[in-house]
């Protein structure tokens, strides 16, 4: 029988326990404030048995980041793969993007209020950001390959310098939403925005 301070290897319900409080501590409070002790009382495990799951508070966070990107690039699939027209697919991917945002938003106004000044989540969240930056490279230079009115508007354009462009304005305007600023608190003005914009470079 493990001791107290030595949690069972295989109980991803004690994991879940940290991440679902750390989540709920994120509505109330900004990360850089948190302890490791805050979130061991409010998840109600011992300090071994967090750092059995995690190193630190970042780890928690990165776990709970990228669980959000991961359904960040299923949001985004109807685009990147041309299941259909890119304007409609575009719309659809920025609209799924912003529920996404908003329903994670103490955890996505978390990484991106910290990783300036934490090295560890620097780091997550550039790597993170990178693949979404990627799949939209893949995405034009298909249509550059495809198209040739695409072709002819991104002549002389550097795409993975246009594709981080719209990457990281997306992030920034979903940002503003999940953190209640206006006019992005609005969804539509934010997904009419931000959806003219990526048509705007890549289409029109």
């Amino acid at each position: 029988m493990a001791r107290r301070d030595e949690p069972p290897r295989n109980d991803a319900e004690l994991r879940e326990r940290i991440l679902d409080a750390l989540r709920e501590l994120l509505r109330e409070r900004t990360f850089d404030t948190l302890s490791v002790a805050e979130i061991i009382a409010a998840a109600g495990i011992s300090r071994a048995s967090f750092y059995f799951y995690f190193a630190g508070k970042q780890a928690a966070l990165a776990e709970l980041v990228r669980r959000a990107v991961s359904a960040g690039h299923e949001a985004a699939q109807p685009w990147v793969q041309a299941t259909a027209g890119p304007r409609e697919t575009l719309r659809a991917g920025v609209d799924a993007g912003a529920g996404l945002w908003l329903a994670n938003a103490p955890v996505l106004r978390a990484i991106v209020e910290s990783w300036a000044s934490d090295p560890q989540l620097r780091e997550l969240w550039l790597a993170q950001m990178a693949t979404f930056t990627e799949a939209a490279i893949t995405r034009i230079e298909a249509d550059r390959r495809a198209d040739p009115a695409v072709a002819a508007r991104l002549e002389g354009v550097d795409v993975p310098a246009l594709a981080a462009s719209l990457t990281w304005t997306g992030e920034r305007l979903y940002y503003l939403a999940a953190s209640g600023v206006p006019p992005f608190d609005d969804r539509t003005v934010l997904v009419e925005t931000l959806t003219h914009l990526w048509v705007s470079a890549l289409y029109d």
